[in-house]
């Protein structure tokens, strides 16, 4: 899938990457921020209350509704179907709380309302149900769209240069060791990044989302860290009481399970946003906010595009104006794609198939041979 979502044919035979990725542009770009905003309708910058509310009663019904048909009558299923039923109420459950998730993401953003302390206090709301801590969370991710493709000071799936990859990188670049990564990426990937910052920017010290006195967070910040951290103590101290009530496995099949699959769809809908062999990375010597913001790539999951309220299909419009509601979200990208050309990046891979090529692809970044006095980093995976 080439730039501007368009896919170059490569001659009968012939299968190198080059052939079939095409390359964003990695130049400084001819338009500005302010050309590509001037192409949007005006209207899509405007923020609805009661309109950003309908989702959040939307997604909570349908969670809800779920929770007591799974609660209620999965029980009465014999053995081997029961086991079934739970396994696809976590996989339909945890589609459903992947949209809450986004949605307290826009408020992160302040993209909910024209009102901060509302964004605030719904977002705290629904991602420490999810044992989310939203403010660390919303200062850590401030910075990773502050510093999107900078080798040096983005937050979140930084890629290593060749020289940084560590020998058990080189051992699991194998079919069965990618396997291995990808179910450890998956499964552990979040809880791991949020405690030891796992994947994100390096830091001279211990990083931690926990704590209010990690490197990431300015001191106007850490009190806001503490009522994160209360949040999902609380959420914590709830599920303790409920699993003395209810028995632990009940909690695990009713809400474990389903987190489980929102942590999931976290990390690869993260993953693949940044991660693909057309991308490039910049350091300081080349980086610039427009150019690390067009670093990234939208991409097609079918009808859960709906069910994560677009945040999969957006993500470009989403990086370019992030305060942007989610609903206004495809308009505005139909509306720049003209402006990007080439800039633009769509791929329609299925997603499997994509998140299977990029960990067999994209292990690590570096100059082009003949370029090495440019600060422009492309992925490659020849160990």
């Amino acid at each position: 899938m080439g730039a501007g979502g368009r896919m170059s044919i490569p001659p009968e035979g012939k299968k190198s990457k080059s052939d079939v990725i095409q390359r964003v542009p990695h130049s400084k770009p001819q338009f500005s921020l302010g050309d590509i905003k001037k192409a949007i309708p005006p209207h899509c910058f405007q923020r609805s209350v009661l309109r950003s509310f309908s989702y959040v009663v939307y997604d909570l019904t349908i969670a809800s509704l779920l929770c007591y048909v799974a609660s209620t009558y999965i029980q009465f299923l014999p053995n081997p179907l029961s086991y079934f039923g739970w396994l696809l109420y976590w996989i339909c459950q945890g589609c459903v709380l992947t949209g809450v998730w986004v949605v307290a993401h826009e408020c992160g953003h302040h993209a909910f309302s024209d009102y901060q302390w509302l964004d605030d206090t719904v977002g705290l709301i629904l991602h420490s149900s999810l044992l989310v801590p939203y403010f660390s969370w919303k200062y850590s991710h401030r910075r990773h769209h502050s510093n999107t493709g900078s080798l040096e000071r983005d937050e979140v799936f930084v890629p290593r240069v060749k020289s940084g990859i560590r020998w058990i990188s080189k051992n699991l670049n194998n079919p069965p060791g990618r396997v291995l990564l990808l179910v450890f990426q998956l499964t552990l990937g979040w809880p791991l990044y949020l405690m030891f910052n796992v994947s994100g920017r390096h830091y001279d010290r211990f990083a931690c989302h926990y704590n209010p006195h990690s490197p990431m967070y300015s001191d106007r910040e850490r009190a806001q860290i503490l009522i994160s951290d209360a949040g999902v103590l609380a959420v914590t101290c709830g599920l303790y009481r409920l699993t003395a009530a209810k028995g632990l496995a009940w909690v695990f099949c009713v809400y474990g399970g389903p987190l489980l699959v929102v942590n999931g769809f976290l990390v690869l809908i993260t993953y693949l946003q940044h991660t693909h062999p057309s991308l490039p990375h910049y350091d300081s010597s080349e980086w610039d906010w427009l150019r690390g913001a067009l670093a990234t790539v939208d991409r097609d999951w079918g009808i859960l595009n709906k069910v994560f309220h677009n945040i999969t299909d957006t993500h470009v419009s989403h990086h370019l104006f992030s305060t942007m509601p989610h609903y206004h979200a495809m308009e505005a990208s139909k509306a720049i794609k003209p402006i990007l050309g080439n800039y633009y990046q769509f791929d329609g891979t299925p997603i499997f198939k994509a998140m299977w090529r990029e960990a067999k692809e994209c292990i690590y970044v570096e100059r082009d041979e003949g370029d090495q006095n440019k600060g422009v980093f492309w992925y490659n995976n020849t160990l």
